[in-house]
C-alpha cells in the first residue's frame, strides 16, 4: 500500500490476545469419554492423542467366614467341619510335634488368639482354629481340628520366625503374629 505521501506502508499487524494462565490450559485440554457399566468404550481424538478408557476388573468375591456359633457344619456350607471331638491342649500339642519346651509359648500365644476353643474364627478376616490360620484353607486336614491347626502353627511359627520363642516375643510386641 502506498500512502497520500508516497511513502510505502507495511502491512497492518494483527495484535495477539494475552497469553493468560485460562488460554494456556485452553489449549492443552484433552478430552476423555467416562462410559457406565456395559457401556461400549470408544477412543476419542483430540490434538493427536487417542484416549482409552480401560473398565474396572469385576471384584472377586469375599470369602464367607464361618459362622462362630455352636454346632455342627450343617445347612450346606463350604466352611471345613467344627471339631466336636475331645482332648487337652498337651494332648493337641503332642500329637502336634511341639517340642514340649515350647508349650508355654504356644499357649501364650493360643489363649490369647483363640482361647483354646478350636472353632473359633474371626468373623471380619475368616482366620480360623488355635493358632488363627488365615486363610483357614492353609491348614492341611481341617483348620478346626486342633491337632491340625497347632501342626500347621508349629511351621509358620519356625518357618517365620525360627522358633515358638521368638514367635512370642514378637506376639508381644505387636500382639498379634
Amino acid at each position: 500500500m502506498i500512502a497520500p505521501t508516497g511513502m510505502a506502508m507495511a502491512e497492518p499487524q494483527t495484535q495477539e490476545a494475552p497469553l493468560t494462565a485460562f488460554s494456556v490450559a485452553a489449549g492443552e485440554t484433552q478430552s476423555i469419554a467416562v462410559s457406565a457399566d456395559g457401556a461400549k468404550i470408544e477412543a476419542m481424538v483430540r490434538s493427536g492423542f487417542d484416549v482409552y478408557v480401560k473398565p474396572k476388573p469385576k471384584p472377586k468375591p469375599a470369602p464367607v467366614a464361618a459362622s462362630t456359633s455352636g454346632g455342627g457344619g450343617g445347612g450346606g456350607s463350604a466352611a471345613p467341619p467344627r471339631y466336636s471331638g475331645g482332648g487337652s491342649k498337651q494332648d493337641w500339642m503332642t500329637a502336634a510335634g511341639i517340642a514340649q519346651s515350647d508349650w508355654g509359648y504356644v499357649d501364650y500365644i493360643v489363649s490369647r488368639e483363640s482361647g483354646w476353643n478350636p472353632n473359633a474364627t474371626n468373623p471380619s478376616s475368616g482366620a480360623c482354629g488355635l493358632v488363627q490360620a488365615l486363610p483357614c484353607s492353609k491348614v492341611p486336614g481341617n483348620g478346626y481340628n486342633p491337632v491340625d491347626n497347632l501342626r500347621w502353627g508349629n511351621g509358620y511359627a519356625t518357618g517365620r520366625y525360627g522358633s515358638w520363642a521368638a514367635a512370642y516375643d514378637f506376639w508381644t510386641r505387636n500382639h498379634w503374629w
